[in-house]
């Protein structure tokens, strides 16, 4: 009989291997990774953890430069809209009713025009991608000659609004940057004679730089206004502390108690309530250049809420101090800041003005394509 070969043994230190189970050995359950698979693993979990992270920051980043774009002119109506409704030839006597109800009327033609009509409802209507009045037009070209009479009254509507555009871009270089440099007036009374000089002198040199382009500084604008509508919260929060009852003014009410106490006359101050959401179709007209969801981030948590702060914090200073009416908006600010608060407002209103002109400058494109 031959000897039997006895089987290995495992040397000292060492442990055999254990044996391979049913379902390893059937192939139901996998074998252990090796380490080259196992890094390949991990590397794959890391991409797909940056390919979910990575659209939030470029949401963040676009909606951080929709701030300077789409949101400027809207957000420098703070420094004169308010006062607009007290002030000129049917101007309303700064009382409690009226100071409530036109803070009113404010507030919700903010959320109804911008967040309801504008964001919820209008920009849905996208011409692959594109917004703008032109675009919108193009989608309601007649498709059969029957349908040419009502394309005709369609044309000539959207040249209407087109035209409408077009006025807010004469009207809002000037109200806007004068708005602001009239804030040296409040710090001393030795810049009076200065302030149109030098409105004039920013209007004209923002003009003559257009030719050259504005791509090398369009990067800081989103920062810049982003400052300004932090500030625009800060000195809202202030003037609220002064009287609190102002937050009254959200209950839409008031806006009706303004009617039912001024009659016809309260109809007036309509247009000067209106120059709060004027810039509001710059919303769609950038929807090519930022889409709709950052456009509606940087409304939602930034914009809206410090223009409400801002309105509720100018109208608790007209309840505290109507003399504050000439110029509401930097009697909010404390005497110190007032300098670097003109100079921060200049530069909005400027960014603001370059908003307005560069969509001047592409519906006239839209137009001639």
């Amino acid at each position: 009989m031959p000897n039997a070969t006895p089987a290995p043994r495992p040397n000292d230190g060492q442990r055999a291997a254990p044996a391979p189970s049913a379902a390893e050995r059937t192939g139901d359950v996998a074998p252990p990774l090796t380490s080259s698979q196992s890094g390949r693993l991990t590397s794959s979990v890391a991409l797909r953890a940056d390919a979910i992270e990575q659209p939030w920051r470029r949401t963040a980043g676009l909606a951080l430069g929709a701030l300077g774009i789409v949101y400027g002119d809207i957000g420098t109506s703070p420094l004169y809209a308010l006062r607009e409704c007290f002030t000129g030839t049917h101007a309303m006597a700064v009382d409690r009713i009226n100071i409530l109800g036109a803070l009113s009327l404010i507030l919700w033609s903010l959320i109804l025009v911008i967040s309801v009509k504008y964001l919820l409802y209008v920009m849905r209507a996208d011409n692959e991608g594109e917004g703008g009045i032109l675009a919108l037009l193009a989608l309601a070209k007649p498709d059969h000659a029957r349908a040419v009479r009502r394309g005709s009254v369609i044309v000539a509507m959207g040249l209407f609004g087109a035209a409408l555009l077009y006025g807010d871009g004469m009207i809002t270089p000037a109200i806007s940057v004068l708005s602001a440099v009239e804030g040296l007036q409040v710090a001393t009374h030795a810049f009076e004679p200065y302030v149109v000089p030098i409105t004039l002198a920013i209007l004209v040199t923002l003009f003559l730089v257009q030719r050259r382009g504005t791509e090398k500084i369009a990067a800081v604008f989103g920062p810049i206004t982003l400052l300004w509508f932090l500030c625009l919260a800060v000195l809202g929060v202030r003037g609220i502390a002064t009287a609190p009852e102002i937050l009254e003014a959200i209950s839409p009410t008031h806006a009706v108690g303004f009617f039912a106490h001024n009659g016809l006359h309260g109809a007036w101050i309509l247009g000067a309530v209106f120059l709060v959401v004027t810039g509001g179709e710059a919303l769609y007209a950038d929807l090519g250049h930022f889409g709709l969801r950052p456009i509606r981030h940087a409304w939602f948590a930034v914009v809206l809420p410090a223009l409400a702060l801002n309105y509720l914090g100018q109208g608790a200073l007209l309840l505290a101090d109507p003399a504050a009416l000439h110029n509401p908006f930097f009697r909010l600010a404390p005497r110190w800041s007032l300098y670097p608060l003109v100079g921060i407002a200049t530069a909005a209103t400027i960014i603001a003005s370059q908003a307005v002109i560069s969509g001047v400058f592409s519906l006239t494109s839209q137009a001639v394509n």
